[in-house]
């Protein structure tokens, strides 16, 4: 029984192991396309915009400004396309603040506060790019679905573990002003370091 037992737990430590690293290689790729559009589309979209401003249209305004509207549509969309499929200057800014530049969008459409511990350390990018994209996630369903006029994010870090916590007033299971709430702990071990 205790050889079953142990035979289990190792079957389970694989499948673990493998879904980690078919996640991480889900990442990568999303990685590399988001940076090709972010770098290469994203760039080439700018320089067509410079040209534009600099071409003589012949005193046809109604052109120039059609052009220009749709480079400007064209270099958001490409922006967000990116974005989406991977944040990419997230490695460069850090969570918290991207997490402030998502808040600094949906300001207008509601009202969402971040609490950040003070004893808050960057963690390993993995990590912060999961944790962003369920903060996302999270925000764009309450945006979607819940009626709520209010999201709140806090996270804590301590010796043992790393805690997100995320929630809305909104409506839950057709219960207004109930809400929800999405608690994420990620505790720091040896085991667990991946």
């Amino acid at each position: 029984m205790e050889e079953k037992n142990v035979q289990h737990e190792a079957e389970v430590l694989h499948q673990k192991n493998l879904v980690l690293e078919n996640i991480k290689a889900q990442e990568a790729e999303r990685k590399r396309i988001a940076v090709m559009i972010h770098d290469d589309i994203g760039n080439r979209l700018n320089i067509l915009s410079l040209w534009l401003n600099n071409l003589d249209t012949k005193g046809d305004e109604l052109i120039r400004k059609n052009i220009t509207t749709q480079m400007s549509s064209l270099i958001d969309s490409a922006r967000s396309i990116s974005h989406s499929l991977y944040p990419v200057n997230l490695e460069t800014v850090g969570l918290v603040l991207y997490i402030e530049e998502l808040i600094a969008n949906l300001s207008g459409r509601i009202n969402i506060s971040l609490n950040v511990s003070p004893k808050f350390q960057k963690k390993d990018i993995f990590t912060e790019v999961q944790l962003y994209r369920i903060i996302q996630e999270f925000t764009t369903n309450v945006l979607k679905h819940s009626e709520a006029t209010r999201v709140w994010i806090y996270i804590k870090d301590n010796h043992s573990n790393l805690a997100v916590v995320i929630s809305d007033n909104g409506e839950w299971k057709n219960v207004l002003g109930k809400g929800s709430r999405l608690i994420i702990k990620i505790p720091y071990t040896n085991e667990l370091s991946n």
